[in-house]
């Protein structure tokens, strides 16, 4: 791999980074889970059947917010909540990268043992 491309990977890894940290965290996925179909959501809805506060919950949604994953639309007094696929497209494109690179590496130890 040239240089070129170890440092075009390390800056797509540094820059995907914050969404794989806010990703980290069970609740977050949950809540992810429950926008993944489309919808918006208020806060209130995405408190139902949780044992977390309403505040919890908001607090969970901004870290999302702030990675891009989720945007927030006011609706008078109430803000609602939907998915953007976006940076999730974009971390499976890295992925795919980084699991190609390591095909790539594995098959030449292969035939490295093999001879």
């Amino acid at each position: 791999m040239s240089s070129r491309s170890r440092s075009s990977l390390a800056a797509r890894r540094e820059a995907h980074a914050p969404v794989f940290a806010a990703l980290g965290d069970e609740t977050r996925l949950s809540l992810l889970a429950k926008l993944y179909g489309g919808h918006r959501f208020s806060i209130s809805q995405l408190t139902e059947g949780s044992k977390l506060t309403r505040q919890a919950i908001t607090k969970h949604l901004r870290v999302l917010e702030s990675v891009g994953v989720v945007h927030g639309v006011r609706t008078g007094r109430e803000s609602l909540f939907e998915f953007d696929p976006k940076p999730m497209r974009e971390i499976k494109e890295y992925l795919d990268l980084v699991s190609e690179q390591w095909d790539q590496a594995l098959s030449r130890l292969k035939l490295f043992v093999e001879d």
